[in-house]
C-alpha cells in the first residue's frame, strides 16, 4: 500500500490586499490536493514563509515599509508566534532563507540582505549583518536602485547568494555561522536590464537558472561549488515567440530529475515548462501552460516532482497541476480559493 499520510502546506498572503495572512492546507498525498484547515493572522503581509530543517517552524517575512520577520510555531492546528516579528533593518522583505542556524532575508526595497540568529526554540535574535548591495540597471522605473529580491543557500551549504533585480547581479556571499557575518566573496553580473528575479539549482548542484523579470528569460549558469563562482553560459526565452502584453516572470522549480524545469509567468498567466539537456547545460521551451488564474507569483514542486503549484496572487487562489513524468507537462487538477496568495511551502 501507498503512503496515505497527509502532510501539510503553508501559503502566505498580502493582509493589504485582503490576504487572511498564513493559511494551513492538508495536502492529500494521491492527488495533492490542499485542504485549508486553518489561518493565522499574526503577520503583516506574511509574502514569503520558509520552514525550519524540522518544520515545526515556520518563517515569514513582513513585506512591509518597516521590514520584519517572524517565527510561527507550527506544531498545532493553527499557527503560534514565538515572540513578536523581528525588524530585518532593510524595507520590502521579498524572501527569506534559513542557513547555518541563521535566518536570511531579502530586502527588496532598501536593496540588502540581512541576517538573524535562530535561537534554540526555533524564535529569532536580532539582526548580526545587514549587506546592502550597490549600483543600478538600464530600466529607470525599476532599477534606480538595488533591490534584493531572493536569498539562498546553495546547495553545498558553503555560499549565501541574492539575487538582485535592480543591479542585473547575483551577489555571492559565506555566511559566519559563529558572528552572523555574511562575508562578501563575489558578484556576477547579468545582461543589463534583465531583471533578475529568482533562481534555482539542478539537482546536480553543477547548474543554476536565474529567472529574469524585466524580460522573460531564464539565464543558465555554471556554479562552482569550491570557487564560488556563477557563470552564465545563455538565456533562453520562457514564452512563446509570438507572445505579447504583460510578460512578467515570477518563480523557476527544476524536476528531482534534472530533465525539466517550469516557470511561473505573469501577466501571460502561464507555466513555462523548459526541458533540460542530459547535463543540465542547455534549456529549451517545449510548452506553455494556462497557470489556472490570474498573477501567478509563485510556483511550488513538491519532493516527487509529481504536481506542482501555483499561487495566483489576483484571482486569489492556489491551484494544482498534476505533471506527466515522461512529457513535463502540467495538467490542472484542482484548485482552492486563497486571497492574494503569494508562496507556497510544503512540508
Amino acid at each position: 500500500m501507498g503512503d496515505t499520510r497527509r502532510t501539510r502546506a503553508y501559503i502566505g498572503s498580502f493582509t493589504s490586499a485582503g490576504g487572511r495572512g498564513v493559511l494551513v492546507a492538508e495536502v492529500e498525498p494521491g492527488s495533492g490536493a490542499l485542504e485549508i484547515v486553518g489561518v493565522s493572522d499574526a503577520v503583516a503581509d506574511p509574502s514569503f514563509l520558509a520552514l525550519g530543517p524540522d518544520a515545526e517552524v515556520l518563517y515569514a517575512v513582513s513585506e512591509t515599509a518597516e521590514g520584519a520577520a517572524a517565527a510561527l510555531d507550527v506544531t498545532g492546528p493553527e499557527p503560534r508566534l514565538l515572540g513578536a516579528p523581528v525588524p530585518v533593518d532593510g524595507s520590502g522583505p521579498t524572501h527569506l532563507a534559513v542557513a547555518a542556524g541563521h535566518l536570511l532575508t531579502a530586502n527588496y526595497s532598501s536593496g540588502s540582505v540581512s541576517v538573524l540568529p535562530v535561537a534554540a526554540d526555533g524564535g529569532l535574535k536580532p539582526v548580526t549583518d545587514v549587506v546592502r548591495h550597490q549600483g543600478s540597471g538600464p530600466v529607470e522605473r525599476r532599477q534606480e536602485g538595488p533591490h534584493a529580491h531572493q536569498v539562498l543557500p546553495d546547495p553545498s551549504g558553503r555560499w549565501v547568494l541574492a539575487v538582485d533585480l535592480g543591479t542585473d547581479s547575483v551577489v555571492i556571499g559565506a555566511l559566519d555561522a559563529g558572528t552572523g557575518v555574511l562575508r562578501p566573496h563575489g558578484t556576477t553580473a547579468l545582461r543589463p536590464g534583465t531583471g533578475p528575479r529568482h533562481l534555482a539549482f539542478h539537482p546536480d548542484g553543477a547548474h543554476a537558472y536565474v529567472l529574469n523579470e524585466l524580460e522573460p528569460t531564464v539565464t543558465v549558469c555554471r556554479w562552482d561549488a569550491e570557487a564560488g563562482v556563477l557563470e552564465p553560459l545563455g538565456e533562453t526565452p520562457v514564452v512563446p515567440a509570438d507572445a505579447t502584453g504583460d510578460r512578467y516572470p515570477s518563480e523557476v522549480v527544476v524536476a528531482p530529475d534534472g530533465r525539466f524545469l517550469w516557470a511561473a509567468v505573469r501577466g501571460h498567466d502561464t507555466l513555462a515548462v523548459l526541458a533540460l539537456d542530459a547535463g543540465g547545460a542547455e534549456a529549451r521551451l517545449v510548452a506553455s501552460v494556462p497557470c489556472g488564474g490570474h498573477w501567478p507569483r509563485d510556483l511550488t514542486l513538491d519532493p516527487t516532482g509529481r504536481h506542482l503549484y501555483a499561487a495566483n496572487e489576483r484571482s486569489g487562489d492556489v491551484t494544482w497541476f498534476t505533471v506527466d513524468p515522461e512529457t513535463g507537462l502540467p495538467a490542472r487538477t484542482g484548485s482552492v480559493p486563497a486571497p492574494a496568495a503569494s508562496c507556497v511551502v510544503l512540508a
